[in-house]
């Protein structure tokens, strides 16, 4: 009995030492077939990437499109758009340097709207499908992934601008320039802005035209008063009519916005 319990016991460690590994699951989404649908935006996912593959597809969009060094651990998505507008797809939150890449068409027939490390952004056109590729991009010298978190969006819109110029305006008899001034107004977040006043003048039988740059105005939805100085590029600035071509112009973190105007400015 004893030899028997001992057979046993070396038997059942044997089973342990030479046991089949247990094979770990890629993700549902591994491959381009698997893709997951994207309902209604806004849209979050969490996946363990840690055992998803790459595959050949995956290797023609990087060679066609995004030169990224590596496009390992990657996951499919598909989204189709329910109206025109931007839309950002964010994977910077994940455990690892993950890009983005997006496309309309099908694996061997791609034409790509985006592709970029962390978030990429792309204008959406209602009723057009989409394929979403998130990776690895190797960019911190490693692989194969981690914890993707990925979010599709709605991306904020352009800051509103308004503009306006006055009718009268000034000039420098001695430097040939005009000041041209006006009120800017601009509601939204906004990383720059800055305004460009293009000025045309008939002096005799000569045109002169200018350009004027001023760089900066708040974006908290005030009223506020600016003015350029513009200069000749062919010729001095006379009293006497002109047109002012303006633009004030606000750049949000995906879109600008643009407030134009175009004024028959009289100069004195």
């Amino acid at each position: 009995m004893k030899r028997l319990a001992v057979l046993i016991s070396l038997m059942a460690l044997f089973s342990l030492v030479f046991a089949a590994p247990t094979l770990a699951a890629a993700p549902s989404n591994d491959t381009y077939a698997g893709r997951t649908a994207i309902g209604p935006l806004p849209f979050t996912d969490t996946v363990d990437t840690t055992d998803a593959t790459s595959d050949p597809d995956d290797v023609d969009i990087n060679n066609s499109f995004c030169g990224a060094p590596a496009t390992d651990a990657s996951v499919w998505y598909e989204l189709t758009a329910t109206s025109d507008g931007a839309i950002i797809v964010d994977v910077s939150a994940s455990s690892y340097p993950a890009g983005v890449f997006v496309g309309t068409g099908s694996p061997g027939s791609f034409s790509p709207e985006a592709c970029a490390p962390g978030a990429a952004v792309f204008f959406a056109v209602n009723g057009q499908t989409y394929t979403i590729l998130a990776f690895d991009d190797g960019t911190d010298g490693a692989g194969n992934g981690g914890t993707l978190e990925i979010s599709i969006a709605a991306a904020p819109p352009p800051p509103t601008v308004e503009v306006t110029v006055n009718p009268v305006g000034s000039f420098n008899k001695q430097t040939g320039s005009a000041t041209i001034s006006g009120t800017v107004t601009c509601t939204g977040d906004a990383e720059f802005t800055y305004i460009e006043v293009q000025l045309t003048q008939k002096v005799g039988r000569f045109i002169i035209s200018g350009y004027g740059f001023v760089d900066g105005f708040a974006c908290d939805g005030t009223t506020q008063p600016w003015s350029v100085e513009v200069f000749g590029s062919s010729g001095l600035f006379k009293g006497g009519r002109a047109v002012a071509v303006t633009f004030a112009v606000a750049c949000g973190a995906f879109e600008c916005g643009i407030g134009e105007d175009t004024t028959m400015v009289l100069l004195r």
